[in-house]
């Protein structure tokens, strides 16, 4: 394969995966309205489009011709680069997901991957963090005590369950001795899922997610009662469907992360041993990632509806007395493994 059709093969890639990412950001929402109706009795969107389908699309319209105002005192320039930063960095994470295993196109062999990069996790923990520049130079910017607060909390909160996450995926490397996603997946063969051989670091990892991406019970940067919108008040328009959209869109990524180190990627259990046309193969295991990262999305949306806010020092006294220890036990349980059974 010529460089030129390596390019062109990757922007192709690039405009598939941009354009599914937004049309999923946005029924994400719709999704979430129709489950939180699902658990209070309640209709949910059902007015603009067949069952509502069409509200998304209400819902951005109305976002962009609202009016974009800007406090006097909010510094203009970081206040506008906020929202760009957190999408940038939610968007750029999904390069090195692999979505199903390595297909064949017009005699290209093509992996189902942006970016199969050697050091792909190391990508995916280095953009995650970067995500917090995009809050805490809202929460700054805005020149408010609300949207500052909100900046602060958020940054604390990311350090403290990063660790826990960093540890967490430790384990994972330990087992596939690989930083590469497609490798990991490779890894979990059969019922070799993480989730199985490591559950301790899979529940980790899976409620440090849940704090990287402010979910409730962990939204304290956004937390109305006492800080109004937090880092986010002072925004409007289109800049605060960029928080918005970046939100949903690091929920999709947190979830495709899950599946791909603890719930064997793509993979089925000995699918390869029904002796089924490769195509059809193919088509079960993509179907199968989506099916997986569903079921994980649902759960973030569940959640959400189901638990009550943590207060601050709870929030904190989790990260660093209960969830850093584990991590770290999860990383002693697999060595140990190893040792034993030479996994």
């Amino acid at each position: 394969m010529t460089l030129l059709e390596t390019i062109i093969i990757s922007l192709i890639k690039i405009v598939l995966i941009v354009v599914l990412l937004l049309l999923s950001v946005a029924y994400m929402v719709y999704f979430e309205r129709k489950v939180s109706a699902w658990i209070q009795n309640r209709k949910g969107p059902n007015r603009v489009g067949w069952f509502g389908l069409l509200q998304p699309f209400a819902d951005v319209f109305k976002l962009l011709f609202k009016e974009d105002i800007v406090p006097d005192k909010a510094n203009k320039t970081l206040h506008t680069l906020a929202p760009f930063i957190a999408l940038f960095v939610a968007f750029s994470t999904y390069a090195v997901i692999p979505i199903g295993p390595p297909v064949e196109i017009l005699g290209y062999k093509i992996n189902l991957v942006v970016a199969d990069v050697n050091i792909g996790i190391l990508w995916v923990l280095a953009l995650t963090s970067l995500g917090v520049y995009g809050i805490t130079f809202a929460g700054w910017s805005s020149g408010s005590k609300h949207s500052l607060l909100g900046g602060i909390r958020s940054s604390a909160q990311m350090i403290s369950y990063e660790v826990s996450m960093g540890f967490s995926i430790a384990g994972v490397l330990l087992l596939s001795q690989s930083l590469q996603p497609m490798k990991i997946v490779q890894a979990q063969y059969g019922w070799m899922w993480n989730a199985v051989v490591q559950p301790i670091g899979f529940i980790t990892f899976v409620v440090s997610a849940f704090a990287e991406t402010n979910r409730l019970p962990f939204d304290l940067p956004e937390a109305e009662p006492e800080l109004v919108g937090g880092y986010h008040t002072e925004y409007s328009s289109f800049k605060f469907a960029g928080f918005f959209l970046a939100e949903y869109a690091n929920m999709i990524v947190a979830s495709m992360v899950i599946v791909t180190l603890y719930l064997g990627g793509w993979q089925i259990p000995y699918i390869d041993k029904l002796g089924l046309n490769n195509n059809l193969t193919v088509l079960l295991q993509i179907g199968a990632f989506l099916l997986k990262t569903a079921f994980i999305l649902f759960f973030f949306l569940w959640v959400r509806w189901s638990i009550p806010r943590f207060r601050y020092d709870q929030l904190m006294n989790l990260g660093w007395k209960v969830m850093f220890p584990l991590s770290l036990l999860n990383i002693v349980w697999v060595a140990v493994l190893i040792m034993i059974f030479g996994l």
